[in-house]
């Protein structure tokens, strides 16, 4: 879990300077321009073709159904390393496998990265498209806007509701109130991100099958317009007018479905 912090950190300068200090072929698509050095074009291939798969899911599952997205010169631009030392040595990111920087609509990672096409690309895709659907400078709580990046991976936040069952049952069970306000960096606390990341996963899988996706498209839509994430789920889902009782239904939604499923 705490690798899909550092998968969002912000690429540092050194990142920036070093794509325009080497020479990159690049393999244009509909939605994305993918950056490469040596990497095998098969494999480029590959990223390319996951890439648009990516975007035409995130889209359908966020209820984005009207949204203009990258063409031409507004193509996301991916940017793949030969391997883990090159990645590491010219992005200055010693630590992580893959970086994004939403408002620059950029990813870089390397071939080997583990779960590149499963966990990664997806994840970045997400942020990006949900990011620049809301705008760059609109607020939302941390745990909503990851969730929305982990709903896009293969498995889709798959057991993120059985971990929160067991953190209701041990006590370990983070307030939505507590979930906001959280801030994580790369020493916080392993269970506590895995924790984190497990209900902002399920909380956005609630909103998004519970709620209706029309509901969820209109929430969104009432941030991107400049609403509060409160007023904003308000307007969307009416029997939410706050957070409180947002939680509620939540919990409420996780303990019918580990009764209905014994």
């Amino acid at each position: 879990m705490i690798k899909k912090i550092i998968l969002c950190a912000v690429i540092s300068l050194c990142f920036i300077s070093s794509v325009f200090a080497v020479e990159w072929h690049e393999l244009k698509s509909d939605h994305f321009i993918v950056f490469y050095k040596q990497a095998p074009f098969r494999f480029i291939q590959n990223v390319s073709a996951r890439a648009e798969e990516n975007y035409k899911k995130t889209t359908t599952s966020l209820g984005f159904t009207r949204y203009k997205g990258w063409i031409w010169g507004d193509r996301v631009k991916i940017y793949i390393y030969d391997d883990a030392q090159d990645y590491k040595k010219s992005s200055g990111l010693a630590w992580s496998a893959g970086s994004v920087m939403t408002k620059f609509k950029t990813i870089a990672a390397f071939p080997s990265a583990q779960g590149f096409f499963d966990s990664t690309l997806p994840h970045e895709i997400g942020h990006i498209i949900f990011r620049d659907f809301i705008g760059p400078d609109a607020f939302v709580p941390l745990w909503f806007e990851e969730g929305v990046a982990v709903f896009q991976e293969e498995s889709g936040g798959w057991g993120a509701d059985d971990v929160v069952r067991r953190a209701m049952a041990e006590g370990r069970f983070i307030s939505l109130a507590d979930l906001g306000s959280l801030s994580l960096n790369k020493d916080s606390d392993r269970e506590l991100v895995r924790i984190f990341y497990a209900e902002a996963a399920s909380l956005v899988g609630f909103l998004i099958h519970e709620g209706e996706m029309y509901r969820f498209a209109r929430l969104c839509r009432e941030i991107k317009d400049g609403t509060r994430f409160e007023g904003a789920l308000k307007k969307a889902y009416m029997k939410y007018p706050t957070i409180d009782p947002l939680e509620s239904a939540w919990k409420a939604y996780l303990s019918y479905e580990k009764k209905n499923t014994k």
